[in-house]
């Protein structure tokens, strides 16, 4: 009898689907999220996002989506489940990009319009912190080790390094012009800035301090392509750190780089205007935001290939995809 209900168990084991994710895409034109399937590829469902959502997060466990509503000047936060939205938080006027802490209690918010950093507490639902930085920030990244939050700011043209147990700056570094996005790798010896009007990626090392030093800057070169075309933005490492993915804007492709020796290995065709970039949680595949074409494109990893385009909402933006 025991084995039976062991084997009876097993089976309804197997026969259990395993729970999907969902990649949530922010439409900046179309002020909605659109939600897609990442076992079939087939768009769920479209839902308001507020008015022109572009930066877009998960809490850690997956059950609340955060949203830079930029002209309502606040965070939205929904429901992954029901898409209904479930309240609000402060966040600065014209909120761009953000990162959140591994416990998903604090927010590190870039405000375009102010020049600060706003550090928001997500249970609370209060500013904790203001943190001037350069003019018009948009790109955040945080260590692994979360004592350093790093905002980019466009027309300053610099990376600052806040310290999170005081919010305070302790390091500046100049970058080409118009840094937009800042990504650690993940055992935070290495950080990468991308510059959109620069053209460049600027790559730090990482002391065992958080001090960073500028150690070089990787360029883009894409036959029949003009060089004012090649546009960095969306930049993430694979947990290895054998493999760079840069969004290259309006040049409509993605970077591929060698994490050792930095060297671009081959340019992915994708859609028109690419922006941000997101992984799956098995990292198999890497999706991409398109705002011209209004579409996502599937990126498949290991083989280093585009393989699918889901339509999504008017001038998607930003992309975040549940975790497991």
């Amino acid at each position: 009898m025991k084995m039976r209900s062991i084997t009876l168990a097993l089976a309804l084991l197997a026969a259990t689907p395993a729970l999907a994710n969902k990649a949530f895409v922010s439409n900046e034109r179309g002020n909605t999220i659109t939600v897609v399937d990442t076992d079939t590829w087939e768009v769920i469902t479209e839902f308001p996002g507020g008015n022109r959502p572009r930066g877009i997060t998960l809490s850690p466990d997956g059950t609340k989506l955060y949203v830079c509503a930029s002209d309502d000047n606040l965070v939205r936060v929904f429901d992954t489940e029901t898409y209904k939205e479930i309240g609000t938080l402060p966040s600065g006027p014209d909120p761009e990009l953000f990162v959140i802490s591994s416990d998903g209690k604090h927010l590190y918010i870039a405000n375009e319009d102010d020049n600060l950093v706003t550090v928001t507490d997500t249970e609370k639902g209060v500013v904790l912190a203001e943190v001037p930085v350069g003019v018009e920030p948009e790109g955040m990244g945080i260590s692994p080790d979360e004592k350093w939050v790093v905002n980019t700011s466009e027309t300053t043209n610099m990376a600052h390094f806040i310290d999170t147990s005081d919010y305070t700056i302790k390091h500046n570094v100049l970058v080409d012009q118009r840094p937009r996005y800042a990504q650690y790798t993940a055992d935070g010896k290495r950080l990468f800035v991308s510059s959109e009007i620069g053209g460049t990626v600027s790559v730090m090392d990482i002391a065992p301090d958080g001090a960073p030093t500028l150690v070089t800057k990787i360029g883009f070169e894409v036959p029949g392509v003009l060089p004012e075309w090649l546009q960095p933005v969306g930049v993430k490492v694979t947990q290895d750190g054998n493999r760079i993915f840069v969004a290259l804007g309006p040049a409509n492709r993605v970077a591929v780089i060698d994490g050792e020796s930095l060297e671009v290995l081959d340019y992915i065709i994708v859609g028109q205007r690419v922006w941000q970039l997101a992984f799956t949680p098995d990292e198999k595949y890497l999706l991409t935001t398109n705002g011209n074409s209004n579409d996502i494109t599937v990126i498949d990893v290991k083989a280093e290939k585009a393989i699918k385009s889901v339509q999504v909402g008017q001038q998607p933006w930003g992309v975040v995809v549940t975790p497991n």
